[in-house]
């Protein structure tokens, strides 16, 4: 039982649900960078490349006989899937460079007073004119 319990805490702890947000999100975000690149920019660049479509590109190994199919290596798809990476990786860091750049925001606000920090301090200056 206690093998379970551990497993609960584990599981239940922050980072582990905000990983696993993070993951649902970037599969998410991945369908639509690979939609973005497919369906909105390759077809554009195809265009300006003499009317190529991208996902058609491949080198035929071997010929398709009978019910065996073609061999062949699409380096299309290949390509679409590099120009996905980019894109991806280049929003990931557009993320961590926000958040290093808030991080640094924060470290550089300095702390506030306590209020006893505030009274000792006016007691302080309050000695230093008497004196």
């Amino acid at each position: 039982m206690s093998m379970l319990k551990e497993f609960k805490n584990f599981a239940t702890r922050g980072n582990v649900v905000d990983m696993a947000v993070g993951i649902v999100i970037g599969a998410a975000f991945g369908k639509i960078v690979s939609s973005f690149v497919s369906d909105v920019l390759m077809p554009p660049i195809g265009m300006f490349l003499g009317g190529v479509d991208f996902s058609n590109l491949m080198i035929t190994l071997k010929d398709a006989s009978g019910e065996v199919p073609a061999v062949a290596v699409k380096y299309g798809i290949f390509i679409n899937t590099i120009i996905d990476f980019i894109i991806i990786a280049f929003a990931i860091f557009l993320v961590v460079l926000g958040m290093n750049r808030l991080q640094k925001k924060k470290q550089e606000v300095p702390p506030v007073p306590s209020n006893q920090e505030k009274l000792l301090a006016e007691i302080r200056d309050l000695l230093k004119t008497r004196s």
